[in-house]
């Protein structure tokens, strides 16, 4: 017989909170002596049992029936629940709420479906969830949230629920999404200094213009607009407005929702000036270097940028001898009768801190010991933030990882040890067995069977095994270089090959004659300082020279004076000078090398010299201005008559000069190129990571000029005969491999340049 019921309980709450003597006619208290349990589906007994507050042995009274009803609608899995009375059985009877189905969303064109899921799952509503039904206005609130955000402020929501068998319901939201509100008019008021033009200039939000559908930046969003009231105060404070304030912001909307009207009142002020500047605290370095790196006189204009700055590089320094905590703090005191600002930078150094142990995570293909051989971080040393950016800089040289994440978490129970966690992510690949074809302007099909292993088997060796055979060359090459043959860095490398040119293929223009080399050389790298390295190799090889019908009469003469078959034995010393903090697409640093190659005058004698210089300047977030500057001469010596023509240099095409066809700049004969024995190149280029993409580690836009030409020796240079090419540039590192193109314009060609707006190469090297 029933003993009480849901409703007759929830109606009788004062009586439930009396004395048992004030409960319901009828209801006699009892002690249980077994619990069952009627009415589940999916949620388990014992789920049910730890919910409730009623065991077996207990005496069970009208307040703790009472709580035992409230506990199990807590849990949100019941519609519905009993208490019933069978002898001395408490019988336990619910019905569960529906669980959700499926989530079905229609009209939603501006946001993706999967977006939308994510943003109903933060609420708790999500497919195979149990069903509430009061979280129905939530759900409402929060697409109307993720709508208002994009600027539809007019969007209609209306909600289906629809029950389905096995006490399941689906949820069908059907979005009327509405037209985007755009911003009409930002006006500013108080305005004297900088008109409105240069305020807009400095924030994301602007009125509705001829590219709007591409940046967006019309689209009002209430995050996007304290950002850019933020981005106005630090431009006034970096100008010295020290009093400057904004004193209102308005935002109104049509009727018909579709225009956004943005009011800004600002409060200026008058520009201050630096009175005095001085470094105080526990400075632990000389207070004098210290206000070297401040970089502020009196009498310029306060800055808050160049205060932060300069506190930040303060910091640095300290964090150079081990206090990687010191606390910086510039006090700016203000004088608004004399409009000045004395600035006192407090020191703060706190405690050296050491590094308890160095860990390395996320390799799962590179030892750790090539990771290690890289850090300039040591365990039990003074913490220096100076070695922890190298290290991280030398790792991302490398060129096995996309991103080193570097972390320096505190010691549990230690005031002065950190841990420093180098945390990398592996390239999908830096070396593969890899056959397969492609295609070059200069040297047509490619095909080409390969294993070239930049981190064989994880060891940081390298070793390269390569069969190219194109129109133009068929090379058998086989590499291998240890970058750690001695602990202390230097490395050791062979290169054996067997290379066949055509050079009168018809993917060329130039001068034909076929070659067949055969050699192979021993290289050394001794690094001499953290970014400075020397280069030595010896190498040896044999040349056979064929002519044709059409070689032109200018080798012909060189090979009647030194003969058809040539031995070269070969001496090289380079320098390398290498700053970048990455090896794929750098955004800071420089790259400079120079080399000297010496045939000695036991064959062929001529010598080859050769500078290549790249700087990389950061010049925004994701724009990086990349300079180059390349020289390159020959000449022959002893014995040898000339420059062998074999040797000679080529420009034009996509690595020299772009907008010219590739390797036909310089002397020509009979309107074929001839190359030379110096060649002069020289670029800039814009670098942008597209904005709309996710991965900013494998593509580059560019916006290039270059300038170069090849000329017939080494003192005919003539600035006059320089080549100009300018375009766009793109650079993908694909899966597959390497592809760049470029579209050119050849600025100053002559009648005798031949040119090309559009070139590619596809499984080629950049």
């Amino acid at each position: 017989m029933p003993l009480l019921l849901l409703a007759a309980w929830l109606a009788l709450g004062p009586w439930l909170a009396a004395p048992a003597a004030a409960a319901p006619a009828g209801f006699q208290p009892f002690v249980v002596k077994a619990i069952r349990v009627e009415g589940l589906q999916r949620v388990e007994p014992e789920t049910l049992y730890s919910y409730l507050p009623v065991e077996e042995g207990q005496r069970l009274t009208p307040r703790r029936a009472a709580e035992a009803i409230h506990a199990l609608f807590r849990t949100g899995f019941f519609s519905d629940v009993r208490l019933e009375r069978d002898g001395d059985t408490l019988v336990v009877r619910v019905k569960e709420r529906p669980s959700i189905a499926s989530v079905h969303f229609e009209g939603n064109k501006s946001l993706r479906k999967e977006d939308l899921e994510k943003a109903l799952e933060r609420i708790g509503l999500a497919k195979g969830r149990i069903f509430d039904r009061s979280l129905l206005e939530r759900v409402e609130l929060e697409l109307r949230r993720q709508y208002f955000n994009q600027g539809r402020y007019g969007v209609r929501i209306r909600t289906e629920v629809r029950p389905l068998p096995d006490n399941r319901v689906a949820l069908d939201l059907k979005i009327q999404e509405g037209p985007v509100a755009r911003i009409r008019r930002i006006v500013f008021i108080g305005n004297r200094a900088f008109d409105d033009r240069t305020l807009l200039k400095r924030m994301q939000l602007r009125p509705s213009g001829p590219l709007s559908f591409l940046t967006r930046r019309d689209r009002y969003a209430k995050p996007k607009l304290e950002a850019d009231l933020e981005a106005l105060r630090s431009f006034y404070l970096d100008r010295g407005y020290v009093d400057f304030d904004i004193t209102g912001a308005q935002v109104t909307i049509s009727p018909d929702l579709r225009a956004i009207h943005i009011v800004i009142a600002l409060h200026e002020g008058r520009p201050y000036r630096v009175s005095a500047v001085r470094v105080a605290g526990e400075t632990v370095v000389p207070a004098a270097e210290l206000r070297r790196l401040v970089a502020i006189a009196p009498g310029e204009l306060f800055s808050r940028k160049r205060v932060t700055e300069a506190a930040a590089r303060i910091a640095d320094r300290l964090g150079e001898e081990g206090y990687a905590f010191a606390n910086v703090n510039p006090v700016p005191e203000v004088d608004r009768e004399a409009r000045t600002v004395a600035l006192t930078f407090y020191v703060d150094p706190g405690r050296r801190v050491y590094v308890r142990r160095v860990e390395v995570a996320g390799n799962a293909r590179t030892r750790d010991e090539v990771i290690r051989r890289e850090l300039r971080q040591l365990e039990g040393s003074w913490l220096s933030t100076r070695k922890v950016r190298r290290s991280r800089e030398r790792l991302l040289r490398l060129g096995y990882f996309e991103e080193v994440n570097v972390e320096t978490p505190r010691v549990p129970g230690s005031r002065d040890q950190v841990d420093v966690r180098y945390t990398v992510k592996e390239r999908s690949s830096f070396g593969t067995l890899m056959v397969g074809a492609g295609f070059s302007q200069s040297q047509g099909l490619l095909l080409n069977a390969s294993v070239n292993q930049e981190n064989f088997l994880g060891t940081g060796k390298r070793v390269t095994v390569t069969i190219n055979n194109s129109s133009f060359n068929t090379i058998y090459n086989f590499a291998y270089t240890n970058p750690y043959y001695t602990p202390e860095g230097i490395s050791r490398g062979f290169n054996l090959y067997l290379r066949s040119t055509d050079t009168g293929s018809a993917f060329t223009t130039l001068a034909s004659y076929t070659s067949d080399v055969a050699g192979g050389s021993l290289s050394y790298s001794i690094p001499r300082s953290e970014y400075d390295t020397a280069h030595l190799s010896l190498g040896y090889d044999r040349t056979h020279v064929r002519t044709g019908s059409a070689t032109p009469q200018a080798y012909l003469d060189f090979l009647t004076a030194n003969g058809e078959r040539f031995d070269a034995y070969k001496l090289t010393l380079g320098w390398t000078r290498d700053s970048r903090n990455r090896a794929f697409f750098p955004d800071r640093g420089f790259l400079e090398s120079l080399s000297l190659s010496w045939a000695l005058p036991l064959g062929l004698s001529y010598a080859k010299l050769s500078s290549d210089t790249r700087w990389y300047l950061p010049l925004a977030k994701r724009l990086t201005l990349q300079l180059r500057a390349q020289l390159a001469g020959g000449w022959g010596y002893g014995k040898t008559q000339g420059f062998p023509f074999f040797e000679h240099y080529y420009a034009g095409g996509i690595s020299s000069v772009r907008g010219y066809r590739s390797l036909s700049l310089g002397p020509q004969e009979n309107g074929v190129p001839l190359g030379g024995a110096l060649r002069t190149v020289a670029g800039a280029e814009l670098m942008a990571a597209p904005p709309f993409v996710e991965d900013t580690h494998s593509l580059r836009l560019g916006l290039f000029l270059d300038a170069g030409q090849v000329y017939r020796s080494v003192d005919a240079f003539d600035p006059g005969e320089l080549r100009l090419g300018a375009g766009l540039s793109l650079r993908w590192l694909s899966p597959v491999g390497p592809l760049t193109f470029s579209v050119a314009r050849a600025l100053n060609a002559r009648a005798s340049d031949d040119t090309q707006a559009f070139q590619f190469a596809l499984g080629a090297p950049f």
